[in-house]
């Protein structure tokens, strides 16, 4: 009892001499640093006592009976493990409030625009001054210098069709972001993308929505002039140099739409050419894709493409025979290249392919294939394959009766990797099985 008082009043006297700067929290931190240091190595060196005398029972024993085996080491838990290799890694000096207190302002607002999406929503809780900074003026212009991050996935599970769950590839990590604030009476999915805006459209194909995921900045579109409740095409663009999009709808029947946010009205501009051929066989399996102001639409009778020119209202048509023997095939973009992913089975394999548009010859060109090792488990099941997003990165949910495979590409890399399982937070193993989504581009300032 002496020993452990003695040792007390030794570690109270280190703390009151520890060098530290007044900052109650850091003085909290070196304090807990001494101490688990204190802690371990008052392990350790009970750890040794232990050691050393069961060393010396071991040798007595021995002398007596010759065949004693040693016992197996007991396994270390991970987090022991990590503690281990990592506490010689702890920072023993706290920050110096006399210089961290006079940082820039500017250079604040450059470092946090510049931190992981998922790491400033964790900083916001801080205080309000950081909460605060969406809004911001100054914020929104650091942000916007920052280079464009890679395209995360907004998808919507069977189980749960009005809570989505966003993908992150950067960090191959699900997050599962609170309800975004659109009408629980219908069921909204999301149809395309512009920037860092999803575009909704409910089931009824009646109402359009934008929300920005990660802020929660929302807006239900006004009511469209053109009472068209079949299924339509919808594609988005977010003009150059400006905060403004347009949103078109694009029916089979050629009727068509197009919202811009600036007037917030519905409008038609031009009309549909006499050489495109009507009704449109579209392709709804496959999301429109935007290339410099243009709209791309997949259509078949005949196979090509339907394109609108927003900048001058005009529409084209270009007929181009798909690739033989390929199936479920979506449209895709990489910059200004538009690629086309597909499925292409032979007897009992089957493989994704990715194709690339030939502008001078208007072909497909096969450009890469799935590796062999990822199509071996497809051999001899039916396999069906749609597109979750298709900008730059293409996110592919491959399914049949035995599985249910969800798999990134990367256009420009040329790199497959395998998606983990989306698991709820507090759902236990139970996997969530995607059922559509759409790509968009991480912003905090994209505003609806």
């Amino acid at each position: 009892m002496k020993e452990e008082e003695a040792g007390k009043k030794e570690a109270e006297l280190k703390w009151r001499a520890w060098p530290c700067s007044g900052n109650s929290l850091a003085r909290f931190r070196s304090f807990g640093t001494f101490l688990a240091r204190g802690l371990t190595m008052k392990e350790n060196s009970s750890t040794d006592d232990t050691h050393s005398s069961t060393r010396r029972v071991r040798t007595s024993s021995s002398l007596k009976m010759v065949g004693d085996s040693k016992p197996p080491p007991s396994k270390r838990s991970r987090r022991e493990r990590n503690h281990e290799r990592n506490k010689d890694k702890v920072q023993s000096e706290p920050m110096e409030e006399q210089i961290w207190k006079d940082f820039p302002e500017d250079l604040f607002e450059a470092v946090i625009a510049r931190l992981p999406i998922a790491t400033f929503f964790r900083f916001r809780s801080v205080c309000r001054k950081w909460n605060s900074l969406l809004g911001a003026q100054s914020f929104s212009l650091q942000c916007a210098q920052v280079p464009q991050r890679l395209p995360w996935f907004y998808t919507i599970t069977h189980e749960n069709t009005n809570a989505g769950a966003i993908y992150d590839p950067s960090l191959k990590k699900w997050h599962h972001t609170t309800t975004p604030p659109l009408p629980s009476r219908a069921i909204t999915l999301p149809v395309t993308s512009a920037g860092g805006l999803v575009c909704f459209l409910d089931i009824g194909h009646r109402n359009f929505y934008v929300c920005n995921p990660l802020t929660r900045s929302f807006k239900e579109l006004p009511s469209r002039s053109v009472r068209v409740w079949s299924r339509v095409a919808v594609g988005m663009i977010l003009n150059e140099g400006d905060t403004s999009y347009k949103i078109l709808w694009l029916g089979c029947n050629g009727d068509f739409e197009v919202f811009d946010s600036i007037s917030n009205t519905w409008a038609r501009s031009g009309s549909m050419p006499t050489d495109i051929k009507i009704p449109l066989a579209l392709n709804f399996r496959s999301q429109a894709v935007s290339i410099g102001g243009s709209l791309y639409f997949m259509r078949t009778n005949p196979d090509g493409l339907v394109i609108y020119d927003s900048n001058i209202g005009a529409w084209q048509q270009l007929v181009i025979p798909p690739p033989p023997q390929a199936t479920d095939l979506v449209l895709a973009q990489c910059g200004s290249r538009i690629m086309l992913v597909g499925l292409l089975s032979r007897n009992a394999a089957t493989c994704v392919c990715v194709w690339e548009l030939q502008r001078m010859t208007l072909l497909w060109k096969e450009v890469d294939r799935m590796p062999n090792i990822m199509c071996l488990e497809f051999y001899g099941k039916q396999v069906r394959m749609s597109c979750l997003g298709n900008r730059g990165l293409v996110l592919l949910s491959l399914r049949s009766r035995q599985l249910n495979r969800l798999v990134v590409y990367d256009v420009e890399r040329r790199e497959w990797s395998k998606v983990p399982a989306c698991v709820l937070p507090r759902g236990g193993r139970k996997r969530q099985w995607i059922a559509c989504g759409t790509s968009f581009r991480p912003c905090l300032t994209a505003s609806a």
